[in-house]
């Protein structure tokens, strides 16, 4: 049997597996589906990484400089594909894990296919694991589908579509509809987003995260509003105020990462899609909103996010929060659950694929020196500063 497990072939569980390998620890990747990057592959069309290439590399092997700045979702699942073959991962696909459970110095990983036993287990079965899609009271006439099962805007020319969500899908999706020619695309915002653009000055956004990473929210947040009253403007007359709270703060407290505009607030201040409030229902052709109107659509998007999926898996080990959240992550492991391991349940502010190759780092060192002294990290222990390697950076 391996020695550590990991559940995930997303870029997350790979990166994690790739440094476990290298730190001389024998892993075995675990996923559900029936091929690597599945979650990937399953994004709509027209998406693109967020964060620069040159910031985005997972550990021990490079984006292709030929995939461009601004890395497509194909090219992203080839690069997982040739990342996986680069480290000679071993992945065991279609295997579902249901539950994990302590067996003394052992984790058993319960799988309708076969159970397995681990003395170390990374977590890494995504952040977008399950469709939330709202409950909405009502039938409505038209069609409803949650965002990830939208691939592109054909199926939706010449109709009348509301988009449901203020995160980076719902401005993609709605961006994409408009462009390929529905005949109206409105989107329903409950709260309103903090929004940056993809580069500033020629300084490509993702920077100023990496930047500003360990800044707090009362120094962060004062910075962020001075450059969006700078750069977006006052947005109010069409229907986005400036959210009320600071946009580090949101991210910290929600998990909710600004939108980043690549043509939204163009098309929104053409008049090309617009703004309305929130959806709380329906009745036959209508779509009913939360400002007391009601609007007729043919068909309505839920961007509306994903649920972790962990409290199956995990829940009864007391090791997630109040909202379904790791309590612990990267190199830290709380002291009841020793060598269980969560990554990539964040969305930070300076990337997802840096952040998920900083973790994979830090578990595979807090695993070596584990190996070593015997000792466990716990939640009060920083993890170790090193492991044998050099990670390649650059453009």
């Amino acid at each position: 049997m391996p020695e550590a497990v990991v559940v995930g072939a997303g870029p997350g569980g790979l990166a994690a597996a790739a440094m476990l390998q290298r730190a001389g620890v024998e892993t075995l990747v675990v996923d559900r589906a029936d091929a690597v990057a599945a979650a990937w592959r399953g994004h709509y069309e027209r998406l693109h990484l967020h964060t620069v290439r040159w910031l985005s590399h997972l550990p021990g092997y490079k984006i292709p400089r030929r995939y461009g700045k601004w890395v497509a979702r194909d090219d992203v699942v080839r690069y997982l594909e040739d990342y996986a073959e680069h480290h000679r991962l071993d992945v065991k696909l279609q295997t579902e894990i249901t539950r994990i459970d302590r067996d003394g110095d052992h984790w058993i990983l319960r799988s309708p296919q076969r159970d397995l036993s681990a003395t170390y287990v990374v977590v890494a079965n995504g952040h977008n694991h399950t469709p939330d899609l709202p409950d909405w009271p009502g039938t409505f006439n038209g069609e409803v589908l949650h965002a990830s099962a939208y691939r592109n805007a054909t199926p939706y020319v010449g109709k009348d579509v509301v988009v449901v969500g203020s995160g980076n899908t719902g401005a993609e999706i709605a961006l994409d509809l408009v462009e390929t020619g529905a005949a109206s695309v409105k989107v329903a915002i409950r709260t309103p987003p903090h929004i940056v653009f993809r580069e500033q000055n020629g300084v490509v956004n993702p920077v100023f995260g990496v930047l500003f990473r360990y800044f707090p929210p009362r120094i962060f947040d004062p910075i962020a509003r001075k450059l969006r009253d700078a750069t977006v403007g006052d947005l109010t007359p069409l229907g986005l105020p400036a959210p009320a709270e600071g946009l580090l703060e949101r991210v910290l407290r929600d998990d909710a990462i600004p939108l980043v505009d690549m043509g939204f607030l163009d098309a929104l201040k053409a008049g090309r899609l617009s703004v309305i409030a929130a959806v709380v229902g329906f009745s036959g052709d209508e779509v009913l909103l939360a400002d007391g109107t009601a609007i007729t659509a043919d068909a309505v998007i839920a961007a509306t996010g994903y649920q972790r999926g962990l409290a199956p898996i995990v829940g009864h080990l007391g090791v997630l929060r109040a909202d379904g959240r790791p309590r612990a992550r990267g190199g830290h492991t709380e002291q009841h659950a020793p060598n269980l391991w969560f990554t990539g349940f964040t969305n930070p502010i300076s990337g997802m694929f840096r952040e998920l190759g900083i973790d994979a780092k830090k578990i595979a060192r807090a695993v070596v020196r584990q190996r070593r002294s015997g000792l466990v990290d716990t939640l009060r222990v920083t993890a170790p500063r090193v492991i044998p390697g050099k990670e390649p950076v650059g453009r």
